[in-house]
């Protein structure tokens, strides 16, 4: 995106930003609208520069501390299973991007299928993108992920990952590729 900002605009990303700064428009809507009404923005590069601008992307935060900082605050012991969850995730094939966000991580092939999120101190939710969501005992509808999950399961701890959530995100994976 960057790159094609700037061949289509002739500025760069740090000129777009310093362009926001100096409008002193502060929502992310007003931005974007502001970019595609005064300077002729498509929507996703006016979107592109609002994050960007704000830094409230993933991609303006390193990784690594996106995942620490969900696991604080009495989260702390929940980062095992989610190490746990990553690791047995990494096993289903070579074609998956782990994408950490503030509040989650989002887990894709050619598109999203899982989603790790620690909801309380006591409990991560591992939301799945099932082609047929049918749900059971552990397997629930998709509840507070609304349609980025068709379903989720509760994990309250490591022996929680075991090979029956194992075979769901299987599922998850092939119905993804």
């Amino acid at each position: 995106m960057e790159k094609g900002l700037l061949e289509k605009t002739g500025k760069s990303l740090e000129e777009w930003i310093k362009v926001v700064k100096a409008s002193k428009i502060e929502k992310h809507g007003e931005i974007v609208k502001f970019l595609k009404s005064d300077h002729g923005f498509t929507h996703g590069y006016a979107n592109f520069v609002s994050l960007k601008s704000r830094e409230a992307d993933a991609a303006s935060f390193n990784p690594e501390d996106l995942v620490n900082a969900q696991y604080t605050k009495g989260k702390e012991h929940l980062k095992a299973v989610y190490d746990l969850l990553i690791e047995k995730i990494n096993t289903l094939g070579s074609d998956i991007e782990i994408v950490p966000k503030k509040a989650n991580v989002s887990v894709r092939r050619k598109r999203q299928f899982a989603l790790i999120q620690p909801s309380t101190k006591a409990r991560i939710d591992l939301g799945l993108k099932l082609n047929d969501s049918e749900t059971d005992e552990r397997l629930k509808g998709s509840g507070s992920f609304g349609s980025m999950c068709s379903n989720k399961i509760e994990i309250f701890g490591a022996e929680e990952v075991d090979d029956e959530l194992l075979k769901y995100l299987r599922r998850a994976y092939n119905d993804a590729g």
